[in-house]
């Protein structure tokens, strides 16, 4: 399991490597919030988004012989992106597991950065368990799971040690932290940082319609399925359902989730664009939607949302300032 020691230690070895992104406000938001927003915009990490936290922890972790052999990892693109960039730095080589329909701009993202993709029919069936075995057993390759690997965690809960110095820093020791929630890796991670560096700020996970498997699982307190891993354009965080490792952390330390519509992440584009001057992908916005447009569901006078990704199509960011701008 990942401790803070783990997530401290972490912190040590991304320093220099990892960007320390800020925390945005802008008063246009605060309206629509009904609350004072502070946003922190991991879309502008390398590679677009909070993945590349996880990806240098794990890589950062091994031992040279472990590292020279190569690393494995699954990805729809953000987690293919934060690996491949974290191994090209070590000299490690990549491949990269990718669905065939994930946005083309991940994937020519993850050959650019040296990776060796391979793309699988996610839609069709095809396994990407088999696939990666296949690799792991022929090229003596290490996998590094996007979400339920103790490294990862302790990489992505490096945005939480952030958070808490910088909410000080506002003056905000109380109230939700909204983080966009596939299987749980950032989440965990950040709130087994804020437990011990800020107990008054309470993380939540924001997802999709459809694909609310975490929502469901802290209502349940059992793991939660999806019914599918495909359908929707917040591709970055659909999953089958929580992790082993997150999921006993979130269970434990997160607040009810929030579930945002498609509508509403793009509507969440559009104003992180106009009024914050960034840009996020779909699945990146979620949990900014979920502070703008479900306020009944926050409490407190400040929320603090995380938009974890920037990784999104041209046409996907046109669609969105199109509808919404």
């Amino acid at each position: 399991m990942t401790s803070l020691a783990m997530i401290e230690a972490a912190a040590e070895r991304i320093k220099g490597h990892a960007r320390k992104t800020p925390l945005l406000s802008s008063p246009f938001l605060d309206d629509i919030a009904g609350r004072r927003l502070l946003v922190k915009p991991e879309c502008l990490q390398h590679t677009g988004s909070f993945k590349f936290r996880g990806g240098w922890a794990a890589l950062s972790a091994m031992d040279e012989e472990t590292r020279k052999r190569g690393v494995l990892a699954f990805s729809s693109g953000n987690h293919a992106q934060g690996v491949a960039a974290a191994a090209k730095a070590h000299g490690a080589p990549a491949v990269i597991i990718m669905p065939a329909d994930a946005p083309q701009l991940k994937i020519d993202n993850t050959r650019a950065l040296g990776a060796e993709v391979v793309l699988y029919d996610r839609v069709g069936g095809e396994s990407r368990e088999e696939l990666g075995n296949h690799y792991a057993t022929t090229r003596g390759l290490t996998l590094v799971k996007p979400y339920d690997e103790p490294e990862v965690i302790a990489g992505q809960g490096t945005v939480g040690l952030e958070i808490a110095e910088q909410a000080t820093a506002e003056g905000v020791t109380s109230g939700d932290v909204l983080v966009c929630c596939g299987g749980g890796g950032l989440t965990s991670g950040v709130a087994l940082a804020l437990e011990a560096h800020a107990p008054g700020l309470r993380v939540r996970p924001a997802e999709p319609q459809g694909f609310d498997d975490v929502t469901r699982s802290l209502q349940s307190g059992q793991i939660e399925s999806n019914a599918s891993t495909s359908g929707s354009i917040c591709d970055a965080i659909l999953t089958p359902a929580p992790g082993d490792i997150t999921f006993p952390i979130l269970s434990r330390l997160c607040g009810p989730g929030i579930v945002i519509t498609e509508d509403e992440a793009l509507h969440a584009m559009a104003l992180a664009f106009l009024r914050l001057k960034i840009v996020v992908e779909p699945g990146g916005a979620a949990a900014l939607a979920a502070a703008l447009f479900h306020g009944d569901q926050i409490e407190g006078d400040a929320v603090i949302a995380v938009a974890t990704g920037g990784n999104v199509d041209p046409a996907m960011f046109i669609r969105a300032l199109e509808q919404h701008a």
